[in-house]
């Protein structure tokens, strides 16, 4: 663990009843997150932020249900030496989940409001390894490419291109993919050589991959 957080009686309770009983056994993803204090990344009562379900955090946008964040950080499968790039930082706990696995993240938001907030709540808690951008993440992070991780914490109607050219080689991009008004699918797409091989997983519902151009 790069922060050294107390006891979290909630988040153990989480991680036992929503994570480890669905199947995600990476012990590495389920210690990291029985101990972040997911409370201090919402408006919520603290019953209310370990619960199993989404949360708003204002400007339409949502902190995703807990399973959905240990599920997709283990599909990643980090190492403290990798580079990681986070397309929606959001309130800014899988950004905080992410940062305790992986050596460098690197997070984009398009709404500056909540950056500012994330950014401010990871600074105070003593995050060093993560670098913020405001800007439209479907274009990734060109200058800072290549990824050895990627993860998309919004729908996108199709995987964005520009993503899939800033992996590095047998790097893994996860996102959902599908229509913003319905249930989309959560795709695992990795890197091999010059081709990517796409492996399914389960259905999920994000809020929709905001892009300006």
């Amino acid at each position: 663990m790069i922060i050294d957080y107390p006891e979290n009686k909630p988040a153990e309770r989480m991680v036992e009843t929503q994570i480890r009983s669905r199947g995600v056994h990476n012990e590495q993803v389920n210690r990291a997150m029985s101990l972040i204090p997911r409370h201090r990344f919402v408006a919520a009562r603290e019953e209310d932020a370990y619960g199993d379900f989404p949360l708003s955090i204002g400007h339409s946008q949502t902190i995703s249900q807990p399973y959905m964040v240990a599920l997709m950080t283990a599909e990643l499968s980090l190492s403290k030496r990798e580079r990681v790039l986070e397309v929606g930082t959001g309130s800014g706990y899988q950004t905080a989940v992410l940062a305790e696995l992986a050596g460098t993240v690197y997070t984009i938001e398009l709404i500056p409001a909540l950056l500012s907030r994330a950014q401010a709540l990871l600074t105070d808690i003593g995050y060093e390894n993560i670098h913020y951008r405001t800007g439209d993440g479907s274009w990734g992070w060109e200058e800072q490419a290549p990824f050895d991780k990627i993860l998309v914490a919004a729908a996108a109607a199709k995987v964005p291109v520009h993503l899939k050219e800033q992996l590095a080689d047998s790097g893994i991009l996860i996102v959902p993919v599908g229509s913003t008004g319905s249930y989309q699918t959560l795709m695992i797409i990795r890197k091999v050589g010059h081709h990517f091989e796409v492996r399914k997983s389960i259905g999920c519902r994000f809020v929709p991959l905001i892009s300006r151009d």
